[in-house]
């Protein structure tokens, strides 16, 4: 409910200020005129929240609502009315509907409201509803990019479930080295020091074990400096392009460059059959990628469209996508069906991406295991070899 901060005048003559929340402000006077005072002047009182993206879920839903009830003949404004009455969204969420709702009823489009929102609503779903709002198909429109969030939000959560495995290895892993070093390996530091030639892996580990003992608080502040600076680091434009490039060149390159080509020609299967220019959707599409290094190539094919070539061609050029997309496209062109062509291509990435995931996870985990059973072994053998080679000079001298 709206807040108000008014001045009103009492029976006497006084002036009386003060703040009070209600629906508008007729019934700010009403709640005055009860109280014998006269609303001399008001201001609704406008929170501001921080403006961020909102997560594909909220996208799809929001999208969702809107298609349905426009389908059904609500009107925009009442359609947000209900979106915003949702319970189950967050107050985030509503705020960013009533601040739609408000401004489309100063006369502002829905699109150029979403516009001044940025960046809670993405490039992509404001231009496709400038364009829906163009030719009137606004319904069609938000169900397509319903369906589309929603797609990419099943996506990025089977990747983040398909980590889940190899992340509480990791951790175990970790969990299991701290403890062997700071707390078992000290056990045997007054059994060793007696002996007087240590092997080499016992002295490394006495070494590892006195550090992570007496100055553990050390490698905690190095790991907090390196996520960082790290992060700082990163953001630096040229840096981030050779983090990105890595990607796509690393050893998990050919499955990132599914991703990256499946997420493009999705972006553009919507634009396009949007009706939108294929400049524009070039100019979109390279924002929703999410590589730098990709995004960076993307002048170069901009300029080869506007100057008459094919799409096709230009994207031949671009290091990060796959051979199949710039073929896909090339059908598409030849045959007149450029945005079924890319949605199907979209889809097949998808299934691919999807299932070299699950065998990526397949070999991780194997390789993790051997790792900690390596890490495990090498600790055993610089415990074990120093005390049997203790009872051999002992079984020796008797």
């Amino acid at each position: 409910m709206p807040e108000y901060k008014y001045i009103a005048q009492t029976n006497t003559g006084k002036q009386v200020k003060g703040r009070i929340s209600v629906s508008d402000e007729r019934e700010l006077k009403k709640k005055l005129h009860d109280k014998q005072q006269t609303l001399v002047s008001s201001e609704e009182i406008v929170k501001r929240v921080l403006l961020k993206p909102l997560k594909k879920q909220q996208l799809s839903d929001f999208c969702r609502q809107i298609g349905e009830l426009v389908h059904s003949g609500i009107s925009i404004l009442r359609a947000l009315e209900i979106e915003a009455a949702d319970e189950s969204i967050t107050p985030y969420e509503k705020d960013l509907y009533i601040r739609l709702r408000d401004r489309i009823v100063q006369g502002i489009s829905l699109s150029a409201a979403m516009e001044e929102l940025n960046p809670a609503f993405p490039p992509l779903l404001v231009n496709m509803f400038r364009a829906a709002e163009s030719s009137g198909n606004l319904d069609s429109t938000a169900i397509r990019l319903a369906n589309q969030y929603q797609k990419e939000n099943q996506i990025e959560a089977a990747a983040k479930s398909a980590l889940t495995y190899p992340k509480i290895l990791t951790c175990l892993i970790i969990a299991v080295v701290g403890i062997i070093f700071g707390y078992i390996m000290p056990q045997f530091e007054e059994l060793f020091s007696e002996m007087p030639v240590l092997p080499v892996a016992t002295r490394i580990l006495m070494g590892i074990s006195d550090f992570v003992s007496h100055s553990w608080y050390v490698l905690i502040i190095i790991a907090f400096l390196i996520w960082m600076f790290g992060g700082i680091i990163s953001r630096i434009p040229a840096v981030r392009l050779q983090i990105d490039k890595f990607k796509t060149k690393g050893p998990m390159g050919k499955l990132q460059k599914v991703i990256y080509s499946a997420r493009f020609a999705r972006t553009m299967s919507s634009l396009y059959s949007a009706g939108i220019p294929i400049d524009q959707c070039l100019r979109i599409g390279r924002q929703t990628i999410g590589n730098a290094y990709i995004d960076s190539q993307f002048d170069e094919v901009i300029k080869k469209v506007q100057a008459g070539g094919l799409l096709s061609d230009a994207l031949d050029d671009v290091d990060g996508f796959v051979s199949k997309l710039p073929a896909v496209v090339r059908v598409g062109e030849e045959t007149g069906a450029l945005d079924s062509m890319l949605l199907n291509v979209a889809d097949n990435l998808d299934f691919a991406s999807e299932q070299a995931m699950n065998r990526l996870v397949k070999y991780v985990e194997p390789v993790m295991i051997i790792i900690m059973a390596l890490i495990v072994g090498f600790i055993m053998i610089g415990v074990i070899v120093p005390i049997y080679q203790s009872y051999s000079t002992i079984g020796a001298g008797m």
